[in-house]
């Protein structure tokens, strides 16, 4: 798979997205950083539970964790630190537990992730009522929301172009040899436990960045809030719903996402996540593959 028309086509993207704090309205723009934040997540996402078949829950753990970097930093530290902070100390963290749970498959595996972000939060929590006698924190020092969306522009482009390399490399093709055959993989020289961890761990590192670079936009940060595990299953639903196998089924799927979710909102206030729920599951029985596998049925035809 080449790399260079991918790369390029994101290269013009990110530029042209680049220009729209100046372009678009408050309401649109914060759509878009929303769409542009989901399409990150679900891409991380999608760079390992995609390629390996282990369905991780544990995005709004990641999440969580660089949310919180940002709490403790935003007001003493460098706005760049701050976000690269989020990411190295989301990325530790998943290594670390990675260690520990990735020779565990399937429910295991996905119950177990699913508890790291209650275990986290209650951590969290624990920690500020002991320390500071607090729960919530309110953050008086903010960058400008332009450079908070740039922010997360940068991190959702680095996740599609770190997706886009390990794609074509061997680090790829180890991720997809396990997911196809974890044991064949084993016997062919692949060195299984070592290729997880990584993958687990680059995942989680853009996961904890975009969570340090959106938290500023509650101003408040408290556990239930950026802890949430709404983040993990939405991420998740998208990854799916566009086909988690691929690069650009996920991209799609944040964007369709992102507008059906703030059109059924506004129509729907009080039912739009039944309806939501409704349009998801109809999807997942109908187009197991995601919305990728509507253009793998049509090349067929036209042979």
């Amino acid at each position: 798979m080449s790399r260079r028309r991918p790369l390029a086509v994101l290269a013009i993207a990110t530029l042209l997205l680049a220009a729209m704090p100046w372009v678009l309205s408050d309401f649109l723009l914060s759509l878009t950083l929303s769409t542009l934040m989901y399409a990150g997540l679900a891409v991380s996402w999608g760079l390992f539970s995609g390629a390996t078949n282990y369905l991780s829950l544990a995005t709004a753990a990641f999440f969580g964790l660089g949310a919180y970097v940002t709490a403790w930093g935003v007001g003493s530290l460098p706005w760049p630190a701050v976000v690269l902070g989020g990411g190295l100390v989301a990325a530790a963290f998943a290594a670390l537990v990675g260690s520990a749970i990735l020779h565990l498959r399937g429910a295991y595996f996905a119950v177990l992730t699913f508890g790291l972000g209650e275990l986290v939060r209650h951590a969290i929590t624990y920690f500020e009522k002991s320390r500071f006698r607090t729960v919530g924190r309110v953050l008086t020092v903010t960058p400008e929301p332009a450079t908070i969306y740039l922010s997360v522009l940068l991190i959702a482009a680095a996740a599609v172009a770190t997706a886009v390399v390990v794609r074509a490399s061997r680090f790829g093709l180890a991720l997809a040899g396990i997911g196809a055959d974890e044991e064949r993989a084993q016997t062919l020289g692949v060195a299984t436990r070592r290729v997880k961890i990584a993958g687990f761990t680059l995942s989680a590192f853009f996961a904890g960045a975009l969570g340090a670079a959106v938290a500023v936009r509650w101003t408040y940060i408290d556990p239930p809030v950026v802890f949430n595990p709404f983040i993990g299953f939405q991420t998740v639903l998208i990854a799916m719903v566009g086909g988690a196998a691929t690069l650009g089924g996920p991209l799609a799927s944040a964007v369709l996402f992102s507008l059906l979710t703030e059109f059924l909102r506004l129509r729907f206030p009080y039912a739009y996540l039944i309806v939501l729920g409704t349009l998801l599951i109809a999807l997942v029985l109908y187009l197991p593959g995601g919305l990728a596998s509507l253009r793998a049925r049509r090349t067929p035809a036209r042979a």
